[in-house]
């Protein structure tokens, strides 16, 4: 099937509007570097509109039903990140499921871009959902560090500044939880000169050959003053997350040139922000495309954790009074909630007992909605802040104990993380991991002709690429006879 061709991120840029001379409208903007809701024709900021970026880039929306589907697959009660759709949006996490119920292999890769030596709560958020699917699905995650994304991009960094980030970032990642067994962590200019690169190297300059200037600029608004690097480094990030990069994960051999058709047909699974999506847009366009093919990598898209001042704007790394971050002390946090945080309720006492507050735009309410497990204490706190039950000081406490706990507990974690431990998530080596010991669809019971997501055939071999096209136009008519079939059930 050919993949939709959403807009550039060009495309989501500011436009102005010439209804008022005195103002000017902007849309919101979203890629890999510049995240900015828009603003209307009174120049107040807008909340983010999740459901626009997901059509203007052709995701689906995660729905009832396939969460149900998941926890059925799975046997686990889907995260509440996803129960309250704080994860929205996905690219064929059906495909995902249909892997694990055969039993078959796939993996998890995500990362990180370290600008500070520290991490903030909003990009912790990832990490901890990571950690939850590499739990539930048992399967291997590869974490890339991208110190030279930043330094490219970054004109202030330093490579030994933006290295010694990396390093401290991987110790804050490494204190979610991992388990190291099953888990790859690399910082970019280490491994790229480590001598375990090579298949990581061959699958860059091969996917490099496939890309066209044209196609990097369309993708992330570049021009003729971006420098090559720049143009350069969405290769890397894009096979980072090809299974055949990393032939030692499987216990293959890493300095053979020959790269591994089976490792290449192994799919991959992507959590990550939206705004990183368009990375894995050119990804999904040209895997197909490479002399050992590779299935389209599956992704779930998180929104952007608020920033502390409200609606419009994510935490910023470089902006220390717009986010928590996981080196602050207790006090530090009681103040930035206190001081800084948004309050959806009203001027005055008297007023927010008679009007009510708006959780959906107070800060310290959405942070509770992110770290409060209890969905039934989450209900009763919107519901007695509408009412005006609940006052904003009382709200603001409820996030400054939750948030406090939160950080408290991570920086315990964090102590404990030594550079033995560090050096051990850094190593590349044979990884531990089990999957699904109880599939419950046998890849027999495939029908003739029908591929899976890894792009093996029904006896588990790689799929040429006409077959894979022939599985997938199979696919596409089974999925619509399903479809016409329930629509035909639903009239009756």
């Amino acid at each position: 099937m050919t993949e939709p061709e959403p807009p550039s991120v060009a495309a989501l840029s500011v436009a102005e509007t010439a209804t008022e001379p005195v103002s000017q409208a902007t849309e919101q903007t979203i890629d890999p570097w510049n995240v900015q809701a828009g603003v209307d024709a009174d120049g107040k900021v807008k909340e983010f509109d999740y459901a626009a970026i997901s059509q203007q880039w052709a995701t689906k929306l995660i729905d009832d039903a396939l969460l149900e589907r998941f926890e059925k697959v799975t046997g686990h009660k889907p995260h509440r990140w996803l129960r309250r759709r704080l994860f929205f949006s996905h690219r064929d996490l059906d495909l995902i499921l249909d892997t694990y119920e055969r039993g078959d292999d796939f993996i998890l890769y995500t990362g990180r871009g370290p600008s500070s030596d520290a991490m903030h709560i909003g990009h912790t958020i990832p990490f901890e959902f990571t950690k939850w699917l590499q739990d539930v699905f048992d399967v291997p995650l590869v974490i890339m560090l991208t110190d030279d994304e930043k330094y490219l991009f970054k004109e202030k960094l330093k490579q030994p500044e933006v290295y010694e980030f990396a390093r401290q970032n991987a110790k804050d990642i490494i204190s979610i939880g991992f388990d190291v067994k099953k888990t790859f962590m690399y910082i970019d200019s280490e491994f790229f000169t480590s001598g375990y690169n090579r298949h990581f190297s061959l699958n860059t300059t091969e996917f490099e050959k496939l890309i066209t200037n044209n196609q990097v600029r369309g993708a992330f608004g570049f021009d003729g003053s971006t420098n090559i690097g720049s143009n350069a480094f969405a290769a890397k990030q894009c096979v980072a997350a090809f299974a055949s990069s990393y032939p030692f994960i499987w216990g293959q051999d890493h300095k053979t040139y020959h790269r591994s058709k089976q490792l290449a047909a192994i799919p991959c699974f992507i959590p990550c922000a939206i705004d990183q999506d368009p990375y894995f847009r050119l990804l999904r366009e040209n895997c197909g495309r490479m002399d050992q093919s590779s299935p389209k990598p599956a992704l779930i898209h998180s929104k952007f954790l608020t920033a502390l001042q409200g609606a419009g704007g994510k935490m910023s790394a470089s902006v220390s009074t717009s986010a928590i971050f996981m080196s602050d002390s207790e006090k530090q946090v009681k103040n930035k909630i206190s001081k800084n945080a948004f309050s959806g309720g009203q001027e005055t006492m008297e007023l927010h007992r008679e009007l009510g507050g708006n959780p959906d735009i107070d800060v310290p309410y959405q942070y509770i909605s992110y770290f409060e497990d209890d969905d039934e204490k989450l209900t009763r706190l919107a519901a007695e802040y509408r009412s005006g039950e609940l006052l904003t000081g009382e709200m603001k406490k409820e996030c400054i104990d939750l948030m406090t706990s939160y950080v408290k507990k991570f920086q315990d974690a964090r102590a404990k993380v030594t550079d033995e431990i560090l050096e051990e998530f850094l190593r590349p080596r044979k990884l531990e991991w089990k999957g699904n010991q109880n599939p419950t669809v046998k890849k027999e019971d495939k029908k003739e002709g029908e591929g899976d997501a890894a792009g093996l055939d029904a006896d588990g071999k790689p799929m040429t690429k006409n077959a894979m096209k022939k599985a997938a136009k199979l696919a596409e008519a089974e999925k619509k006879k399903k479809e016409k079939a329930t629509a035909a059930a639903a009239k009756v």
